[in-house]
């Protein structure tokens, strides 16, 4: 089967540069368009090794003089790095101190009367979690509660982790901080965090009510079972009062400045003739080092073991791939396809980068689909278009139509893998698309009516 895998890989590769070859593109342009192809496949292919596939992509540029080091350190997008880093380390901190856990549980009370109530307080939790912190935190106690409910019920799990991932992937919209494509948005389109409050949020939330009205329905006959066995019999255990006395007042300040500080960080900037979004990059910086101060010897161990390097790592080399096919002019002429499908109607330009954005997403994982689109998106400004728009098509595209299947967003991912690792419950793509189809298209169909409404009829 690896060496199957390896075949239609290389396959892939040949087959692109054989179509590139045709389109009467630069050698510098091929060598981009491969390099970036290759990365994008490998990870599709061989995730677990998607950081070897993109050093080997980046070294391959360097050698071949497509990328230089200027360039290479213009398109890494370290302040998107920096961003994630700051947050890591405090949300880091903050599970450290049980912060997360005692307040899912203490919420948790309010939604555990019925089988809807408790799916519907579910979803919503999952979607501010994400929100507030980010997807990833977000689904990680999300889906150990629900782990624990479903075997307090004696329940499969899996409709329920679906539906919570979903909710998770809808709420990370909402906020600058909820997602990592959202961050790369906000640095790329100079997007600060009430822009998100006041174009991203209400539709996410019109999203989101969307979502547990579709989930309640696809999922009645399960919902009524769950219904039933909580009648039976209360959820009392021990573990949702663990936390309940520990002392999270500075747990609470540290979460609350760095919420704060996100929120006012355009006005101070304003206030201070700072340049944008240099606040929105301090503030998780600042609070980091208030973290790692607060955890004292602990410092050391939350910067090695909560920060995700991996990912970092791969973020760093898959920007720079994508910054080559703008460095080499490949997304000039991409943009310039999407102009000439959309004959130049904004409307039409908005909706094929939106639903373009969802479809890749659904098959490469959102944030390779975001990084890849940006690039687009910057051509279609210097052809003089009206981008905002675009840039929440993207965001609503990538964060939605990522529902659609297990491989579509890293919440997705993650999910997958704690219940494998857990319940020994292994999914196949079926099981996923299914529920994903009936939910995620939906989402992104209501999401293009509202984004449409938003800013193309008012």
């Amino acid at each position: 089967m690896r060496y199957l895998t390896g075949v239609i890989y290389l396959i892939g590769v040949t087959f692109v540069i054989l179509i590139a070859s045709t389109l009467n593109l630069t050698l510098n342009q091929i060598v981009s368009v491969a390099t970036f192809i290759g990365i994008v496949l490998g990870a599709i292919f061989f995730w677990r090794l998607r950081v070897a596939f993109a050093f080997f992509g980046v070294a391959l540029m360097l050698f071949t003089n497509v990328l230089d080091v200027p360039h290479l350190i213009k398109y890494a997008h370290f302040d998107v790095i920096l961003f994630l880093l700051g947050m890591m380390t405090i949300i880091g901190f903050l599970e450290e101190e049980g912060f997360f856990e005692y307040l899912l549980n203490l919420i948790f009370k309010v939604f555990s009367r019925s089988g809807k109530m408790l799916v519907s307080g579910l979803l919503i939790l999952s979607a501010m979690f994400a929100a507030l912190v980010d997807e990833v935190t977000s689904i990680l106690f999300i889906t150990a509660l629900t782990l624990r409910i479903t075997k307090r019920y004696d329940l499969d799990v899996l409709p329920l982790v679906i539906a919570t991932v979903m909710a998770t992937n809808v709420g990370s919209s909402y906020t600058v901080v909820g997602n990592p494509i959202g961050v790369l948005i906000a640095f790329e389109g100079k997007l600060t965090f009430l822009d998100f409050i006041r174009w991203a949020t209400p539709v996410g939330l019109a999203v989101l009510g969307l979502t547990i009205m579709l989930v309640l329905l696809y999922w009645k006959p399960y919902i009524k079972t769950l219904d039933t066995r909580m009648k039976s019999e209360s959820l009392n255990d021990e573990s949702v009062n663990r936390f309940h006395h520990k002392n999270m007042l500075i747990p609470w300040m540290v979460f609350l400045a760095t919420i704060g500080g996100l929120v006012i960080h355009h006005p101070l900037e304003e206030y201070l003739h700072l340049p944008t979004n240099s606040l929105l990059l301090a503030v998780p910086i600042i609070m980091a080092g208030v973290s790692l101060f607060l955890s004292r010897e602990k410092a050391r161990e939350i910067i090695e073991k909560r920060v995700e390097w991996w990912s970092l790592v791969f973020f760093i080399f898959f920007f720079t791939s994508v910054g080559t096919l703008a460095y080499t002019g490949v997304a000039k002429l991409m943009a310039e396809g999407v102009v000439s499908a959309a004959g130049g109607n904004p409307i039409y330009m908005a909706t094929i980068v939106t639903w373009t954005a969802g479809i890749l997403s659904a098959f490469m994982d959102n944030i390779l689909a975001v990084a890849t689109l940006i690039s687009i998106v910057h051509g279609l400004e210097a052809y003089g278009f009206n981008v905002f728009p675009n840039w929440w098509g993207l965001l609503f595209g990538a964060c939605y139509l990522g529902n659609l299947t297990m491989i579509g967003s890293t919440a997705n991912i993650v999910a997958i893998g704690i219940i494998e690792k857990e319940r020994k419950r292994y999914i196949n793509f079926l099981d996923w698309i299914k529920p994903g189809l009936a939910i995620a298209v939906p989402e992104l169909l209501l999401a293009t009516f509202l984004l449409i409404l938003q800013h193309f009829t008012f």
